[in-house]
Protein backbone atom coordinates (compact mmCIF):
# COMPACT_ATOMS: atom_id res chain seq x y z
CA UNK A 1 0.00 0.00 0.00
CA UNK A 2 1.32 3.44 -1.01
CA UNK A 3 1.45 5.68 1.94
CA UNK A 4 0.29 8.90 1.56
CA UNK A 5 2.66 10.81 4.23
CA UNK A 6 5.88 11.93 3.65
CA UNK A 7 8.93 11.65 5.33
CA UNK A 8 11.77 13.60 6.24
CA UNK A 9 14.89 12.10 7.74
CA UNK A 10 18.19 14.00 8.15
CA UNK A 11 21.51 13.32 9.54
CA UNK A 12 21.89 14.86 12.44
CA UNK A 13 23.09 18.47 13.79
CA UNK A 14 20.48 20.21 11.83
CA UNK A 15 21.95 23.52 11.57
CA UNK A 16 18.96 25.48 13.18
CA UNK A 17 21.13 28.36 15.28
CA UNK A 18 22.68 28.26 18.73
CA UNK A 19 19.98 29.90 20.85
CA UNK A 20 22.64 30.75 24.10
CA UNK A 21 24.36 33.08 21.42
CA UNK A 22 23.69 36.61 22.96
CA UNK A 23 23.89 37.56 19.17
CA UNK A 24 21.13 35.41 18.38
CA UNK A 25 18.54 38.18 17.47
CA UNK A 26 20.66 40.49 15.83
CA UNK A 27 22.54 37.84 13.42
CA UNK A 28 19.76 35.23 13.01
CA UNK A 29 20.93 35.30 9.49
CA UNK A 30 24.29 33.50 10.22
CA UNK A 31 23.02 31.41 12.75
CA UNK A 32 20.03 29.93 10.82
CA UNK A 33 21.49 29.19 7.30
CA UNK A 34 18.74 26.55 7.44
CA UNK A 35 16.38 29.26 5.50
CA UNK A 36 18.62 29.21 2.68
CA UNK A 37 18.82 25.05 3.20
CA UNK A 38 15.62 24.37 4.18
CA UNK A 39 15.39 21.29 6.09
CA UNK A 40 13.34 22.36 8.72
CA UNK A 41 11.62 25.34 6.71
CA UNK A 42 10.97 22.32 4.16
CA UNK A 43 8.98 20.43 7.10
CA UNK A 44 7.09 23.28 7.92
CA UNK A 45 6.36 24.17 4.03
CA UNK A 46 5.23 20.40 3.17
CA UNK A 47 3.18 19.85 6.19
CA UNK A 48 -0.82 20.17 5.66
CA UNK A 49 -1.37 23.61 7.12
CA UNK A 50 2.15 24.74 7.23
CA UNK A 51 2.83 27.37 9.62
CA UNK A 52 -0.84 26.74 11.13
CA UNK A 53 0.08 22.98 11.34
CA UNK A 54 0.71 20.88 14.98
CA UNK A 55 3.71 20.03 15.53
CA UNK A 56 5.33 17.66 17.84
CA UNK A 57 8.98 16.98 18.66
CA UNK A 58 9.50 13.54 20.06
CA UNK A 59 12.44 13.78 22.82
CA UNK A 60 12.45 10.28 24.01
CA UNK A 61 15.79 9.16 21.96
CA UNK A 62 17.69 11.58 23.68
CA UNK A 63 19.38 11.64 27.21
CA UNK A 64 19.01 15.39 27.34
CA UNK A 65 15.00 16.00 26.33
CA UNK A 66 15.17 19.31 28.55
CA UNK A 67 17.60 20.80 26.38
CA UNK A 68 17.03 19.55 23.41
CA UNK A 69 13.45 19.53 22.85
CA UNK A 70 13.05 23.64 23.65
CA UNK A 71 15.98 24.00 20.53
CA UNK A 72 13.70 22.59 17.79
CA UNK A 73 10.65 24.16 19.40
CA UNK A 74 12.39 27.46 19.19
CA UNK A 75 13.42 27.05 16.02
CA UNK A 76 10.01 26.20 14.60
CA UNK A 77 9.08 29.32 16.03
CA UNK A 78 11.07 31.45 14.71
CA UNK A 79 10.22 30.17 11.21
CA UNK A 80 6.87 30.93 12.06
CA UNK A 81 5.11 27.49 13.13
CA UNK A 82 2.65 28.60 15.26
CA UNK A 83 1.57 25.01 17.10
CA UNK A 84 4.68 23.78 18.03
CA UNK A 85 5.14 21.10 21.24
CA UNK A 86 7.34 19.17 23.03
CA UNK A 87 6.55 15.20 23.73
CA UNK A 88 8.67 13.57 25.91
CA UNK A 89 7.55 9.43 26.34
CA UNK A 90 10.19 7.97 28.63
CA UNK A 91 8.17 4.67 29.05
CA UNK A 92 5.29 2.45 27.43
CA UNK A 93 3.00 3.18 29.67
CA UNK A 94 3.15 7.35 28.52
CA UNK A 95 3.00 6.07 24.93
CA UNK A 96 -0.12 3.66 25.62
CA UNK A 97 -2.21 6.59 27.40
CA UNK A 98 -5.16 8.06 26.49
CA UNK A 99 -3.53 12.11 26.42
CA UNK A 100 -0.56 11.10 24.37
CA UNK A 101 -2.67 9.04 21.59
CA UNK A 102 -4.68 11.99 21.81
CA UNK A 103 -1.76 14.38 20.85
CA UNK A 104 -0.81 11.93 18.36
CA UNK A 105 -4.18 11.78 16.64
CA UNK A 106 -4.19 15.54 16.57
CA UNK A 107 -0.51 16.16 15.00
CA UNK A 108 0.33 16.99 11.47
CA UNK A 109 4.52 16.51 12.22
CA UNK A 110 5.93 14.23 14.44
CA UNK A 111 10.15 15.48 14.97
CA UNK A 112 11.98 12.74 16.79
CA UNK A 113 15.01 14.00 17.90
CA UNK A 114 18.79 12.74 18.23
CA UNK A 115 19.89 10.54 20.91
CA UNK A 116 19.48 6.61 20.81
CA UNK A 117 17.63 4.77 18.27
CA UNK A 118 17.19 1.82 20.33
CA UNK A 119 15.57 3.60 23.07
CA UNK A 120 13.27 4.93 21.06
CA UNK A 121 12.39 1.47 19.26
CA UNK A 122 12.05 -0.29 22.15
CA UNK A 123 10.08 2.37 24.03
CA UNK A 124 7.76 3.18 21.50
CA UNK A 125 7.80 -0.13 19.49
CA UNK A 126 4.14 -1.42 19.47
CA UNK A 127 2.67 1.31 21.53
CA UNK A 128 -0.59 2.73 20.77
CA UNK A 129 1.44 6.19 19.98
CA UNK A 130 3.48 3.83 17.35
CA UNK A 131 0.48 2.58 16.01
CA UNK A 132 -1.25 5.96 15.87
CA UNK A 133 1.33 7.79 13.79
CA UNK A 134 2.35 4.77 11.72
CA UNK A 135 -1.40 5.04 10.56
CA UNK A 136 -1.48 8.54 9.96
CA UNK A 137 1.15 8.09 7.93
CA UNK A 138 0.04 5.50 5.83
CA UNK A 139 -3.48 6.94 5.14
CA UNK A 140 -3.46 10.89 5.80
CA UNK A 141 -1.18 13.90 4.90
CA UNK A 142 1.04 13.80 7.43
CA UNK A 143 4.92 14.02 7.73
CA UNK A 144 7.52 11.99 9.93
CA UNK A 145 10.72 14.11 10.38
CA UNK A 146 13.75 12.71 12.77
CA UNK A 147 17.16 13.53 13.16
CA UNK A 148 19.87 11.11 13.69
CA UNK A 149 18.43 8.10 15.83
CA UNK A 150 14.78 9.85 15.10
CA UNK A 151 16.01 8.73 11.33
CA UNK A 152 18.04 5.78 11.57
CA UNK A 153 14.69 4.27 13.02
CA UNK A 154 12.29 5.21 10.82
CA UNK A 155 12.96 2.14 8.24
CA UNK A 156 11.60 -1.26 8.68
CA UNK A 157 15.41 -2.24 9.27
CA UNK A 158 17.73 -0.71 11.36
CA UNK A 159 21.71 -0.35 12.59
CA UNK A 160 21.68 -0.36 16.66
CA UNK A 161 25.56 -1.00 16.86
CA UNK A 162 28.55 -1.73 15.11
CA UNK A 163 32.17 0.21 14.99
CA UNK A 164 33.38 2.57 12.08
CA UNK A 165 36.28 1.16 11.98
CA UNK A 166 35.54 -2.33 11.88
CA UNK A 167 32.67 -2.12 9.50
CA UNK A 168 33.64 -4.94 6.86
CA UNK A 169 34.13 -7.58 9.63
CA UNK A 170 31.83 -10.28 9.47
CA UNK A 171 29.25 -10.19 12.39
CA UNK A 172 30.10 -6.36 13.48
CA UNK A 173 27.53 -4.19 12.79
CA UNK A 174 23.95 -5.49 14.45
CA UNK A 175 20.71 -4.50 13.10
CA UNK A 176 17.15 -4.51 14.36
CA UNK A 177 13.36 -4.02 13.83
CA UNK A 178 12.62 -0.21 13.34
CA UNK A 179 9.40 1.75 13.21
CA UNK A 180 8.31 0.68 9.92
CA UNK A 181 8.04 4.53 8.23
CA UNK A 182 9.69 3.15 5.14
CA UNK A 183 10.48 -0.77 3.88
CA UNK A 184 13.13 -2.45 1.81
CA UNK A 185 16.04 0.86 3.27
CA UNK A 186 18.51 1.00 5.60
CA UNK A 187 19.99 4.21 6.97
CA UNK A 188 22.87 5.57 8.84
CA UNK A 189 23.61 8.89 10.15
CA UNK A 190 26.71 11.46 10.60
CA UNK A 191 27.89 9.44 8.23
CA UNK A 192 30.58 11.61 6.22
CA UNK A 193 31.48 12.62 9.43
CA UNK A 194 32.19 9.63 11.07
CA UNK A 195 33.33 7.32 8.51
CA UNK A 196 30.42 5.26 8.37
CA UNK A 197 30.70 3.55 4.61
CA UNK A 198 31.57 0.24 5.96
CA UNK A 199 28.65 -0.15 8.02
CA UNK A 200 26.22 0.13 5.14
CA UNK A 201 28.28 -1.64 3.19
CA UNK A 202 27.99 -4.94 5.25
CA UNK A 203 24.45 -4.54 5.87
CA UNK A 204 23.28 -3.81 1.88
CA UNK A 205 25.62 -7.39 1.13
CA UNK A 206 23.60 -9.03 4.43
CA UNK A 207 20.25 -8.42 2.13
CA UNK A 208 20.85 -6.97 -1.00
CA UNK A 209 17.26 -5.73 -1.30
CA UNK A 210 18.02 -3.60 0.67
CA UNK A 211 18.99 0.08 -0.11
CA UNK A 212 21.65 1.41 2.26
CA UNK A 213 21.35 5.59 3.02
CA UNK A 214 23.93 7.40 4.50
CA UNK A 215 22.96 10.70 5.59
CA UNK A 216 25.65 13.76 6.37
CA UNK A 217 25.04 15.95 8.94
CA UNK A 218 22.74 18.76 8.34
CA UNK A 219 21.55 16.59 5.17
CA UNK A 220 18.51 14.71 4.64
CA UNK A 221 16.16 13.17 2.43
CA UNK A 222 12.47 14.37 1.45
CA UNK A 223 10.33 10.97 0.99
CA UNK A 224 7.29 11.19 -1.07
CA UNK A 225 5.40 7.85 -2.27
CA UNK A 226 8.83 6.75 -4.79
CA UNK A 227 10.79 9.81 -4.90
CA UNK A 228 13.61 10.65 -2.29
CA UNK A 229 14.90 14.42 -2.70
CA UNK A 230 18.36 15.52 -1.03
CA UNK A 231 17.84 18.69 1.12
CA UNK A 232 20.43 20.29 3.46
CA UNK A 233 24.21 21.50 3.23
CA UNK A 234 25.86 18.02 2.57
CA UNK A 235 25.97 14.69 0.95
CA UNK A 236 24.04 11.39 0.77
CA UNK A 237 25.46 8.23 -0.29
CA UNK A 238 23.06 5.24 -1.15
CA UNK A 239 24.76 2.03 -1.35
CA UNK A 240 22.36 -0.26 -3.69
CA UNK A 241 23.17 -3.86 -4.09
CA UNK A 242 21.12 -4.94 -6.63
CA UNK A 243 24.01 -5.75 -8.86
CA UNK A 244 26.29 -7.59 -6.65
CA UNK A 245 27.73 -10.24 -8.52
CA UNK A 246 30.22 -12.05 -6.11
CA UNK A 247 30.89 -11.92 -1.96
CA UNK A 248 33.06 -13.96 0.49
CA UNK A 249 30.25 -13.50 3.32
CA UNK A 250 29.32 -16.96 3.92
CA UNK A 251 32.81 -18.30 3.72
CA UNK A 252 34.82 -16.31 6.14
CA UNK A 253 34.70 -16.87 10.06
CA UNK A 254 32.98 -13.92 12.49
CA UNK A 255 35.55 -11.04 12.63
CA UNK A 256 37.11 -12.22 9.35
CA UNK A 257 37.26 -9.14 6.07
CA UNK A 258 34.20 -9.07 4.05
CA UNK A 259 34.99 -8.61 0.01
CA UNK A 260 31.61 -7.26 -2.17
CA UNK A 261 32.17 -7.61 -5.93
CA UNK A 262 30.11 -4.95 -7.93
CA UNK A 263 28.35 -2.86 -5.30
CA UNK A 264 27.06 0.74 -6.76
CA UNK A 265 27.23 3.93 -4.85
CA UNK A 266 25.53 6.89 -5.80
CA UNK A 267 26.52 10.42 -4.24
CA UNK A 268 23.56 12.96 -4.40
CA UNK A 269 23.57 16.82 -3.48
CA UNK A 270 21.53 19.12 -2.83
CA UNK A 271 17.96 18.83 -5.05
CA UNK A 272 19.42 15.41 -6.51
CA UNK A 273 16.66 13.07 -6.68
CA UNK A 274 16.55 9.11 -6.67
CA UNK A 275 13.51 6.85 -7.98
CA UNK A 276 13.09 4.04 -4.78
CA UNK A 277 11.43 2.03 -7.92
CA UNK A 278 13.66 2.51 -10.69
CA UNK A 279 16.45 2.25 -8.73
CA UNK A 280 17.80 5.53 -10.56
CA UNK A 281 19.45 8.75 -9.43
CA UNK A 282 18.94 12.31 -11.21
CA UNK A 283 21.53 14.94 -11.08
CA UNK A 284 20.22 18.47 -11.55
CA UNK A 285 23.16 20.30 -12.14
CA UNK A 286 24.25 17.50 -14.49
CA UNK A 287 27.12 18.98 -16.76
CA UNK A 288 25.59 16.56 -19.19
CA UNK A 289 21.98 17.58 -19.24
CA UNK A 290 21.14 17.80 -21.98
CA UNK A 291 23.17 16.06 -23.67
CA UNK A 292 24.92 17.81 -26.59
CA UNK A 293 23.90 16.62 -29.98
CA UNK A 294 26.76 15.61 -31.90
CA UNK A 295 26.22 16.66 -35.77
CA UNK A 296 26.97 13.81 -38.79
CA UNK A 297 28.87 16.61 -39.99
CA UNK A 298 31.84 16.45 -37.15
Amino acid sequence: MKSKGKLVIIGGAVNKGSFTETSFDQNVEKNLNFFERGILRKIIDESKLKEDSVIEVITTASQIPDIVGPEYKKAFEYLGAKNCNILDIQNREQANSDAIVARANAADVVMFTGGDQLRLTSILGGTRFHDAILTKYQTEDFIYAGTSAGAAAASENMIYQGSSSEALLKGEIKTTQGLGFIENVIIDTHFVQRGRIGRLFQAVVNNPRTLGIGLGEDTGLFIEEETMTAIGSGLVILVDGLQIKDTNLTNVELGQPISIKNLIVDVLSMNDTFDLKSREMTIVNSQYNPIPQVSADN
